[in-house]
């Protein structure tokens, strides 16, 4: 198990890595498929009625749940999931939907919280260039709370990827010098494309946009910018605000 805290052994294994109560009963709740279940004893017998039957659990200390995994401690359970086939990116969806774009995004934190966002507002997915964290890496999905176990997600390089998209639909990207958000009048279709803190949208990407989005600062404010996930947050509560 300790082999999957690295990417290249879970790309391998074809396995992954979930960590912690929560995303452990996640998993189990989804179709995805779980190979391996490690739980302590206190935690099966709280929660024996939501465990699927059938289902081969090995019970674990915390000390060795600790140390087969990534958290700092863990007293609840631990288990190997399998890597999801990625399925077909229909083409049209854009269209009729809005889906999350990213571009670069490395810290598997913010990533995590960006698929968390996927899951609450309901999003068909993310699609995520080839420089971006590892959706499947323990910190990405302890960060999702459980988003993991519903969000798709496809990797495709943007820059090629976006101008294949049908025409009239809406590539939509922050911007400093684009439009206010609070003033616009937004629909949920369409790409919303999130760069990095640090470097942006790549120049290629940057270029595929159709509308730029700006987040006003506030009239005292003083931060230089906004962390990646709060800026996507904001953006797409302005998507769905009228919905």
């Amino acid at each position: 198990m300790q082999s999957l805290h690295q990417k290249k052994y879970r790309q391998r294994h074809g396995a992954f890595l979930v960590e912690g109560g929560k995303s452990v009963m996640e998993l189990l709740s989804s179709d995805l498929e779980t190979e391996h279940v490690l739980l302590t004893a206190e935690f099966a017998s709280q929660n024996r009625e939501q465990l699927p039957a059938g289902l081969p659990l090995v019970v674990a200390t915390e000390y060795e749940l600790t140390q087969l995994g990534t958290l700092a401690t863990n007293n609840t359970a631990l288990a190997v999931a399998r890597l999801p086939p990625e399925k077909a990116l229909p083409p049209t969806l854009p269209e009729s939907a809005l889906l999350l774009a990213l571009d670069e995004v490395r810290d598997p934190g913010n990533l995590g919280t960006l698929l968390r966002l996927a899951d609450w507002y309901g999003l068909p997915g993310v699609v995520l260039s080839p420089g971006c964290a590892d959706p499947y890496s323990p910190k990405t999905v302890a960060a999702t709370m459980g988003a993991f176990a519903r969000v798709h997600v496809w990797e495709r390089d943007l820059a090629e990827w976006l101008p294949t998209l049908a025409g009239g639909v809406a590539v939509f990207g922050a911007d400093l010098e684009g439009d206010n958000v609070h003033r616009l009048a937004l629909r949920p279709s369409g790409v919303l494309v999130m760069g990095s803190e640090s470097h942006g949208l790549a120049p290629a990407v940057e270029a595929c946009l159709t509308r730029r989005l700006h987040i006003p600062r506030g009239a005292s404010g003083g931060a230089e910018s906004l962390n990646v996930a709060i800026s996507a947050a904001i953006l797409l509560d302005n998507f769905f605000r009228n919905q």
